[in-house]
């Protein structure tokens, strides 16, 4: 089974993209072809065989590891699986790559696997990085319903079924609307906590624009993918636990500021999930209501 990996940098990180890409080559089995795509900013020298591509200018998250995923052919046709990393993270174990092959050898129905993420110093995993509701124990495998976009592996069929992401979202719930196109289509989603990603513990709202687009993309989110009926649900959800988590005033005036801009500004195709679907969410866990 053939690897490739897509690293997205804006270049302000070279000594930790240089460790991430040494622990990608010291990976177990066959080598891990690498693609280091520059989002709008010249790369540093990188080893040797490690593919580069530099943006002119910043195209956000999704739009640049798409670049990435054209890489490797259409829809990452010249791979069977693309994993994408942090630049600032790193694979502390040697058989990430092989226990990938594994796992999608022994599925054919998984189409995407979510690494835990856990600090370097701590080895804490934040409980917004295990993509579940019961996230008390980060250290359960198990199917879920989303990924983490910087610590992940997707086999590249999916992109030649349902597409690649949301180029538009620039940051933020891309993964998820990704996720939830995959799902539709019939392929499933493992958390595997024994798939590791070491990564410095940080915060979403360390983004300036994180409220904006956290506001924005949720809206799209529903707008692209949700049954008319549970669009209003889900975003009445959202705005009741955005409230209930007391955001300051410019973090609630950047929130509703995005949240307009969601549903004026166009949000791309729309193809709403089939309802089988929906209650194939709910059984694993999370109904597209929240």
């Amino acid at each position: 089974m053939r690897l490739g990996a897509v690293v997205l940098t804006m270049g302000n990180r070279p000594e930790e993209l240089r460790a991430l890409l040494d622990s990608v080559a010291k990976q177990d089995g066959d080598q891990v072809e690498v693609v280091v795509v520059g989002n709008g900013s010249p790369l540093p020298a990188l080893p040797e065989g490690v593919r580069t591509i530099e943006l002119p200018e910043n195209v956000g998250i999704p739009a640049g590891r798409n670049v990435g995923i054209e890489a490797f052919g259409p829809g990452g046709s010249d791979v069977d699986v693309l994993l994408f990393l942090d630049d600032d993270g790193l694979l502390p174990g040697t058989d990430t790559a092989e226990l990938c092959r594994q796992a999608f050898a022994a599925d054919p129905e998984l189409g995407i696997i979510s690494f835990r993420i856990a600090d370097p110093e701590t080895g804490v995993t934040q409980r917004r990085h295990v993509p579940r509701l019961r996230a008390s124990d980060p250290l359960r495998s198990s199917r879920v319903t989303t990924f983490l976009g910087g610590a992940n592996a997707v086999r590249t069929t999916v992109f030649q079924q349902v597409g690649g992401l949301p180029d538009d979202f620039f940051y933020a719930h891309e993964e998820t609307d990704l996720a939830w196109r995959a799902l539709d289509a019939g392929w499933m989603i493992d958390y595997r906590s024994d798939m590791v990603l070491h990564h410095p513990t940080t915060a979403p709202s360390r983004h300036a624009v994180y409220h904006r687009m956290v506001a924005r993309n949720r809206v799209w989110l529903a707008r692209r993918n949700l049954p008319a009926l549970l669009v209003p649900v889900y975003l009445g959800v959202w705005l009741l636990l955005t409230l209930a988590r007391r955001p300051s005033k410019t973090a609630l005036r950047a929130w509703f500021g995005g949240f307009r801009e969601g549903w004026k500004a166009p949000c791309g195709p729309r193809r709403p999930m089939k309802w089988r679907t929906v209650w194939r969410l709910t059984r694993l866990g999370r109904p597209p209501v929240i």
